[in-house]
């Protein structure tokens, strides 16, 4: 056992297939995962799992985990967030990973607990709606994105997001986490 995290041994991840560790959080990002695929009708080829992203604020740097980041068409269109307990206090920092993880706006962040999930409209923050069922499927992403303009985002916005982002994902965290790595 690493620190306080459980581990339940290993696990075949549904993505990629790789071996990682078994813990409670892992278990629900597998159940997101599945859900993807089997319910929501996405190829694995379409979702890339644990992305790493390099957060700063000031001097201070940080990389983090983003759980599932969806493309569709070469095309970043999707951001989903996974963390356990209240989705309010998460919306925040998915909103500025969708800022950061890509040059352009994602046109939707998911923030899950794994229970219960809420769509966010990326550029406005507007919740599109709640719950596991209504993360988007392909064929509706498809035509959530096929107005998106895929704004860049200007470099001070970027340096101001990824400061929020250090700041929810890397000064509160247990320093224990092994997804979030400070350099």
């Amino acid at each position: 056992m690493d620190g306080h995290h459980l581990i339940l041994g290993e696990l075949d991840d549904f993505i990629t297939g790789e071996i990682i560790k078994d813990t409670h959080d892992e278990r629900y990002r597998q159940k997101i995962a599945r859900l993807l695929v089997d319910r929501r009708g996405y190829f694995k080829s379409d979702i890339e799992p644990r992305k790493s992203l390099l957060v700063q604020a000031g001097d201070n740097r940080a990389t983090i985990k983003i759980d599932f980041l969806i493309y569709l068409s070469g095309r970043l269109c999707m951001i989903i967030k996974y963390g356990p307990g209240s989705l309010v206090t998460r919306q925040r920092p998915v909103l500025a990973a969708s800022r950061v993880v890509a040059p352009y706006q994602i046109p939707v962040a998911v923030v899950t607990n794994g229970e219960d999930a809420e769509i966010l409209e990326g550029s406005s923050a507007k919740v599109l709606s709640r719950g596991l069922d209504s993360i988007p499927s392909r064929t509706e992403l498809i035509k959530l994105t096929a107005g998106s303009n895929f704004n860049t985002i200007p470099a001070e916005r970027t340096t101001m997001e990824s400061r929020i982002l250090y700041c929810y994902e890397v000064d509160d965290s247990c320093p224990c986490d092994e997804d979030i790595c400070r350099l």
